[in-house]
């Protein structure tokens, strides 16, 4: 699934190609996505103007003058800039266009993904207003966390991946986090210290910040908004290298089942 660095680097790719341009219309040719995309999109935001493309969370936001696009990724969904002459490929289910040359193309092999309207505030909208603190802003911090976790019990892991508390630390990268931050992922949050928040907020926005330099992380089709893939893949400690020598002390990882998402730690590094 694309996590926030994925969806922050096709924010960057497209963001240039499209602010300030006119859509003169859309294609649809498949609405059926996790929800159906609204039969009159088209009329919504026909010669209207993209004002801004923003993140919240692992939704885009393409803001016209009169809403706002919101876009998930879900499983498999990629967004491409094309030339309208492309000839569209299977699992292209939608194109935004901007004049005669240029288009913003949706695709979603899965169709776990969205393409929604609204005109109403975003802070208001069902799929946004329990949303917690952006991870790379100052929200975000260790006394925040620190407050938040002192009657929670659950592993710490599934914690600070739970949307309510921070958005976008996907299984990626709070696997990366805990094991850069030397905690165990089993630990329950209020058993964490204020100093140890620290370090871990500190770890959370370096992995990401760095993942979100590097192009995000290539899993499965993934590919970024400028076409290319992205690299993090390449430099990471646990996630996906359960049963082999942790980078750190060389000991064995291990590999768990957490809340139905595979987890990697080191029982040596992350007591």
């Amino acid at each position: 699934m694309p996590e926030l660095p994925e969806v922050e680097t096709t924010r960057r790719g497209i963001s240039p190609h499209i602010i300030g341009k006119k859509i003169t219309g859309i294609t649809l040719r498949n609405a059926s996505l996790r929800w159906p995309i609204p039969n009159d999109l088209n009329e919504k935001i026909q010669n209207k103007k993209v004002k801004s493309v923003e993140r919240r969370g692992k939704y885009l936001l393409l803001a016209v003058a009169n809403g706002h696009v919101i876009i998930h990724l879900g499983m498999s969904g990629s967004l491409r800039i094309m030339q309208n002459a492309d000839a569209p490929q299977k699992h292209d289910h939608l194109d935004i266009h901007f004049g005669k040359n240029l288009a913003l193309r949706y695709n979603d092999p899965r169709r776990f993904g969205a393409v929604l309207w609204t005109d109403e505030p975003l802070v208001e909208h069902r799929l946004l207003h329990h949303l917690g603190p952006e991870p790379l802003t100052e929200n975000f911090n260790a006394d925040y966390l620190f407050t938040r976790s002192r009657k929670h019990t659950q592993p710490i892991k599934s914690w600070i991946m739970d949307s309510k508390v921070v958005v976008g630390v996907g299984n990626i990268y709070a696997n990366e986090s805990l094991f850069n931050a030397n905690i165990h992922p089993l630990k329950s949050p209020q058993e964490i210290s204020l100093k140890q928040y620290q370090t871990l907020v500190s770890e959370i926005k370096r992995v990401l910040s760095h993942a979100i330099e590097r192009g995000g992380t290539t899993l499965r089709d993934f590919v970024g908004g400028d076409g290319k893939p992205g690299y993090f893949a390449q430099e990471l400690n646990v996630y996906g290298r359960g049963g082999l020598p942790c980078l750190k002390c060389n000991k064995i990882l291990t590999e768990k089942r957490v809340a139905q998402r595979s987890t990697v730690y080191c029982v040596e590094c992350q007591r």
